[in-house]
């Protein structure tokens, strides 16, 4: 007689600690963003708000020297605006990085009723003196908050005001310079390139 034998085969183990786990609300941990203080929220909207201002009332003094037929300075004045703008939106981006909404404030209307040219570069040189006066007051708040990235954006800005400063206050000394129309008429044609122009040259950083 002949024997049957049966093999039995071990069932088969599933490793299901190998299985990826599959969760509809997998919970996942997010470093959260630095802190920013709301003293150091209110100054830096404020110069949000202040470098948008500044903007507008460059497009104005532009605006009064072409319809004068200051060509040279109307071009300058639209690039500064365009400058004030800019620079509006580094201090946005620092914002919205940062997890904050800026708030967009009315912009004053800029004054226009100027007598004379001096005026309007006495004008320019108030507000880029007016600016220089916001950026610091942001720093200081930074600097009493201990928030080093809102200091390191306004290293930046106070470097720049050094420059706004220095141009605006040639600026006047060379309006009240030219005396004679024909001085005026010349230093409209390369204003420009008056306030652009250094004595020496700084060396870049590597």
């Amino acid at each position: 007689m002949q024997n049957n034998f049966i093999t039995r085969i071990a069932p088969l183990t599933i490793a299901v600690d190998c299985v990826p786990h599959l969760d509809s609300n997998p919970k996942i941990n997010i470093m959260p963003k630095s802190k920013i203080s709301s003293k150091v929220v209110e100054e830096l909207n404020r110069q949000f708000n202040q470098e948008l201002g500044a903007a507008h009332s460059y497009l104005a003094l532009s605006i009064w020297c072409d319809v004068r037929n200051l060509k040279g300075f109307g071009k300058y004045f639209v690039k500064q605006a365009g400058e004030e703008r800019a620079h509006a939106e580094r201090i946005l981006k620092h914002l919205t990085d940062r997890g904050v909404t800026a708030e967009v404030g009315a912009l004053p209307g800029p004054k226009q009723d100027f007598k004379t040219l001096l005026e309007v570069a006495q004008q320019a040189q108030a507000q880029e003196h007016a600016n220089t006066l916001g950026v610091n007051a942001v720093y200081e708040a930074a600097l009493a908050a201990k928030d080093a990235p809102a200091q390191v954006l306004m290293h930046w800005f106070i470097n720049e005001q050094v420059e706004e400063e220095d141009w605006s206050t040639e600026m006047v000394e060379r309006v009240q310079a030219a005396s004679c129309s024909g001085g005026m008429s010349d230093l409209d044609r390369h204003i420009e390139r008056y306030l652009s122009e250094e004595v020496r040259e700084v060396p870049k950083e590597s």
